[in-house]
């Protein structure tokens, strides 16, 4: 996933949160979508809107799309691309209107403010029509999933995974990726000694505020930021799994990752130039990040790097977040069933295996999507680690207000203080779940 898309879902954030309170409608749709079928929807003479994010699906997919639904309905469809920039408060105004764009593309992480204020369709009748038989992935459906109801359809997602330089790795003695936890950290500890007299070198390059990292970790270990009992949240670091998970990550941190860094995040210095300069052997990053890396180091190439699902304490991958998009239907929309046929289509294994993984090479919507990507010759090598760790993906919480909590970076410095020793696994999560409790709540 490119650098400049997940930049901008995160900074629009708080203003798409906060401006949506000014919505009004209710989320249990209109009459337009009475009906639990989404077969022979007769759509003559009708366009819907639809409003596709720059960057994201491909015209040419999208007249995929768009020529499948104009067969099955007789409708036509008008295609609006949108800029990341300032599109929080484009979609919170287009909502609030009595003539919102039928069908939206909506930053997975970004459902929970729009639908939490009544922007959005509730979808969850038709969820078992939308899926089509296949197995959504966690990180694009549960940020989708408000208060236990569906409001977006899963388009397409990217990832983190292990990216490790494959010269530095042999030159320890090291050639072949690890499965277990135990094998990885014993590949590192070779790598660790064999630079050991390379002054700011990290087996693993994992700056402290790097707040994605230590979530696996806590994940893996069963824990959770936050869980909901109706309409309360409660912190979840102070539970023993996520304690587990949080000595982990900072064993991992302190020992392989050089001490400079705990109280850093990954942009200053930027990772990718740290691992294009050898001062790091191992990263974990997006995709996207390989093209960074070769274009910091052009010595580099991608046949001299590899990746890797980050092997858990669990025994198991550790699951991951993914950045994506889904598709969301407007609850002021006049077609909302016509909306709905046309993210069904978008959401199909047919547009999913043959133009969004198989053209585009995005990580399609499904754990079956993903699975078979990883097997298909035509995927880069370098790219298979990352189409294997989406197979097992957790969200943040999808509370409206969770966006204040990545925009004031206060997760950022409860990870840094446990990383940097200022606070204990323990003390920290005390604190940290009482803002989080705070701030979930709207309190």
């Amino acid at each position: 996933m490119r650098k400049s898309r997940i930049l901008a879902a995160g900074a629009i954030g708080i203003a798409a949160a906060l401006a949506l309170s000014a919505c009004s409608g209710s989320g249990a749709g209109s009459s337009n979508a009475n009906g639990s079928s989404l077969s022979s929807v007769d759509g003559k003479g009708k366009t819907i809107t639809v409003w596709a994010m720059n960057g994201d699906l491909t015209n040419d997919t999208l007249k995929v799309i768009n020529d499948e639904f104009t067969k099955e309905t007789g409708a036509k469809v008008k295609v609006q691309l949108q800029e990341w920039n300032g599109i929080g408060p484009k979609v919170t105004t287009a909502l609030s209107t009595t003539t919102p764009p039928d069908v939206i593309d909506v930053g997975n992480t970004q459902v929970a403010g729009y639908a939490a204020n009544g922007g959005l369709l509730d979808i969850t009748k038709y969820k078992s029509e939308l899926q089509q038989g296949r197995t959504w992935l966690g990180g694009l459906e549960d940020p989708a999933t408000v208060d236990g109801k569906l409001y977006g359809v899963p388009s397409f997602a990217g990832t983190r995974a292990v990216i490790y330089n494959k010269k530095i790795w042999a030159a320890a003695g090291v050639t072949a990726a690890p499965t277990t936890y135990d094998e990885f950290t014993a590949d590192l500890d070779k790598i660790k000694a064999a630079n050991a007299g390379t002054p700011d070198f990290s087996a693993f390059y994992m700056p402290g505020q790097f707040w994605y990292s230590g979530l696996q970790f806590v994940w893996d270990a069963g824990g959770d930021i936050a869980t909901q009992s109706g309409k309360s949240w409660k912190g979840g670091f102070e539970s023993a799994s996520a304690q587990k998970g949080l000595t982990a990550w900072k064993k991992f941190e302190n020992a392989y990752s050089v001490e400079s860094a705990r109280t850093l995040d990954t942009d200053k210095p930027d990772q990718d130039q740290v691992f294009a300069d050898g001062k790091a052997a191992t990263i974990l990053g997006n995709g996207w990040e390989i093209g960074s890396i070769t274009t910091d180091n052009k010595s580099l190439t991608t046949d001299d790097l590899g990746s890797f699902p980050f092997p858990g304490v669990s025994g198991k991958n550790q699951p991951v977040m993914l950045g994506g998009s889904v598709w969301s239907v407007p609850v002021k929309s006049k077609n909302q069933q016509l909306a709905l046929v046309w993210t069904k289509i978008a959401a199909s294994p047919k547009v999913q295996d043959k133009y969004v993984y198989g053209v585009q090479k995005w990580i399609p919507n499904s754990v079956e999507g993903a699975k078979a990507a990883t097997s298909d010759s035509g995927l880069p090598e370098i790219q298979k680690g990352f189409f294997t760790a989406a197979q097992d993906s957790k969200s943040t919480p999808s509370a409206a207000s969770w966006s204040t909590i990545e925009g004031n970076k206060s997760i950022n410095q409860f990870f840094a203080s446990i990383a940097s020793g200022t606070a204990t696994p323990a003390d920290a999560a005390k604190s940290f779940d009482a803002t989080l409790e705070k701030t979930l709540n709207d309190q």
